[in-house]
């Protein structure tokens, strides 16, 4: 159903907070990625620029027939950044919606990794690791909380001090169990879910690490010279899901190295549209899974699109 455009909007950081939690951003980027596996959206691949310091990025996406197409840009810098997503109607190309977009981009990357947990996930996990503590890991933690019945959560980084305020700050928002672990290894010890979201160059999750049946969401390593699951855990997926599998080919250095440049290999990497529009589980016969999250337009605009919609509803 399209909206009904309006005079431009700015839609701040606080607007985005109070219109739009979790189990809506789950359920509208899952509902995007199905529109973009029936060819019902189109996403821009990702580009970045690089600078002394900083990186420029660029994405966006089409969906046409809700009648509208958009961009998300922000220069990424040790002082920060401001992401803007900037919402057009497809139809006449006015400007919607101005949003800022921090928030909103947070919501859409965790809500990425609730879909693929809803799906990939055992039904009954109960037990998630959370590797990193920055920005992006608190609503990593609502998400699978928001799909799971996870009775525990145990939280690692290599600075004691941030996953000791970390573990404090879940503890205060969900009532589960919060453990603080000493090691990688500790932490994904017999978790049955296990999501990464750090800045890692090297990678560190080891199959060795971790029990048959598990399922990993690599968040983190969004660039080339970056990585956070070694080649050895991506040889044991019996499922893999991108949500864009040609950027995952230019992009993961985690898939490349373990799947080269052979297209036939690269067919084991099923997007995340594909796996919601199919309806595809858990089988019997899987060992780990693994969704490798890149970030994408066609997830910022799902995000985005709900937020505007409800903003306008809301008067």
């Amino acid at each position: 159903m399209k909206a009904t455009h309006r005079d431009c909007l700015w839609i701040s950081e606080s607007d985005v907070a109070s219109v739009l939690d979790m189990p809506g951003a789950i359920q509208a980027v899952e509902n995007g990625v199905a529109a973009e596996a029936r060819g019902e959206a189109t996403a821009m691949l990702k580009t970045h620029a690089e600078w002394a310091g900083g990186t420029l990025h660029a994405i966006g996406a089409v969906f046409p027939k809700a009648g509208f197409a958009g961009t998300k840009t922000w220069a990424h810098t040790p002082g920060g950044a401001a992401p803007l997503l900037i919402l057009f109607d497809s139809g006449g190309g006015t400007l919607c919606a101005v949003i800022e977009a921090f928030r909103l981009g947070s919501m859409r990357t965790a809500a990425a990794s609730g879909v693929a947990t809803r799906w990939l996930a055992d039904e009954s996990a109960d037990c998630f690791a959370i590797i990193g503590t920055g920005r992006q890991a608190f609503t990593q933690v609502e998400a699978i909380l928001a799909v799971r019945p996870i009775r525990q959560v145990r939280v690692f980084s290599p600075s004691a001090e941030h996953r000791s305020q970390f573990a404090e700050r879940l503890r205060k928002a969900f009532e589960v169990e919060i453990v603080i672990s000493s090691s990688v290894t500790e932490a994904v010890n017999g978790a049955s879910i296990i999501t990464t979201v750090t800045r890692s160059k090297e990678p560190f999750l080891r199959s060795d690490m971790i029990a048959r049946g598990a399922h990993i969401n690599a968040v983190g390593a969004i660039l080339p010279g970056r990585a956070e699951v070694g080649p050895d855990v991506v040889s044991r997926c019996t499922q893999i899901v991108s949500d864009s599998p040609a950027q995952a080919q230019r992009l993961s250095d985690e898939l490349i190295g373990q799947l080269g440049a052979n297209p036939k290999h690269w067919s084991r990497v099923q997007s995340l549209g594909h796996l919601v529009e199919v309806k595809q589980t858990r089988r019997a016969n899987d060992d780990l899974t693994l969704l490798k999250s890149l970030g994408t337009g066609v997830l910022d605009l799902s995000v985005g699109i709900e937020v505007y919609r409800k903003v306008v509803n809301a008067g």
